[in-house]
């Protein structure tokens, strides 16, 4: 991996932060990001494919990876939805790519949010990953808002091989992520 601040962050501190206050053996067992996968559901795409075009286009300006187009699993009548229909796009990010997007995400992306008081803390699923709800894709600067004609959400799951939820978030709180502070009614 080459010179890349987040990363070499996670090298020179996070591990070693990690491995103190968990108390762990050895730098193995440290919880480290495993991927990062982006997630816009579509299921307009049943009616207008069109906008499945425009999905794809911006998870591409916003990760500079081509995402895979995702296929309903089984059919819905009441949704017209039939198994194979496109119903969304995803891109999975790793290495390098990884931790460019997580940087950008901690330090432009999300501080760009109207009124941010910081990511939930709940949003953990008890086996090391978190799912960020975004709710406009216009929060990334790569999107060019003149240019978007709808306003889109996704998910951004950022797995991690940490096996507890108190350990993720270390891991993550370490990595820069904003976490909402606790206290106080919400």
């Amino acid at each position: 991996m080459e010179n890349n601040a987040l990363y070499d962050k996670y090298i020179k501190e996070v591990s070693p932060a990690l491995m103190k206050k968990f108390e762990y053996k050895s730098a193995m067992e440290v919880p480290k990001i495993d991927k990062i996968v982006l997630n816009i559901g579509l299921g307009e795409a049943v009616a207008n494919p069109k906008v499945l075009d425009e999905a794809v286009a911006e998870l591409t300006q916003i990760t500079g990876l081509k995402p895979v187009v995702t296929k309903a699993k089984k059919s819905i009548a009441n949704y017209k939805l039939r198994e194979g229909m496109p119903i969304g796009a995803k891109v999975t990010l790793r290495g390098e790519k990884m931790y460019d997007f997580l940087y950008k995400l901690v330090n432009l992306t999300l501080p760009r949010v109207r009124d941010f008081r910081g990511v939930s803390t709940s949003a953990f699923d008890g086996r090391g990953n978190y799912t960020l709800g975004i709710k406009e894709q216009i929060i990334f600067p790569e999107i060019n808002y003149d240019k978007v004609n709808k306003l889109r959400g996704m998910d951004v799951v950022i797995v991690t091989t940490a096996k507890t939820n108190e350990e993720a978030k270390e891991l993550l709180t370490e990595m820069g992520m904003p976490f909402r502070k606790q206290g106080g009614q919400h």
